[in-house]
């Protein structure tokens, strides 16, 4: 009788989980600039909440405190896909600006209404850079991937309709 051999992996050095290492970067790449769209978001949407005054004070107050903590799991999400797929994700600052499609905000936008058009302006942004980064997750084969993005795609589009409910 023959005993198969069991080719053991290196704990923790190879990933095989279904997806050739081309695909995990090309993956990984995409979802970096992801992250960058929605750290950058959650610090637009923070930045409001800290300094929103008017009428809508208390509403918008609350919906910006409500949405930059959604947007902080949705960052720690997205962060800890890139490490599942085998790559290390971007941190800093510098490589966010680099990476993300939205504008930093250099000044406070006129008023509750210019803070509120600036954010259903930026979540339009992301849910356009979500979109695109699903057709390349999808030509790869990520699945998993594919479900946080729809999921992003979703929280964005609903975010902005509310935003929009404001005007």
């Amino acid at each position: 009788m023959a005993v198969a051999k069991i080719k053991q992996k290196q704990s923790g050095s190879e990933i095989d989980i279904g997806l050739a290492a081309k695909a995990r970067k090309d993956v990984a790449a995409a979802l970096s600039h992801v992250l960058a769209d929605t750290y950058t978001l959650q610090v637009k949407t923070q930045y409001y909440h800290w300094n929103v005054t008017g009428e809508n004070f208390q509403a918008l107050h609350t919906l910006f405190g409500t949405q930059y903590e959604e947007l902080a799991a949705a960052v720690d999400e997205v962060a800890e896909r890139i490490r599942a797929v085998g790559h290390n994700a971007p941190g800093t600052f510098e490589s966010f600006l680099g990476l993300t499609s939205l504008k930093e905000d250099k000044f406070l936008p006129n008023g509750w209404q210019g803070m509120v058009h600036s954010l259903v302006a930026a979540h339009e942004a992301v849910t356009r850079t979500v979109r695109e980064k699903l057709a390349i997750v999808q030509k790869a084969g990520d699945e998993g991937t594919a479900d946080l993005l729809i999921r992003r795609l979703q929280d964005h589009e609903k975010a902005a309709w509310f935003l929009r409910s404001h005007l």
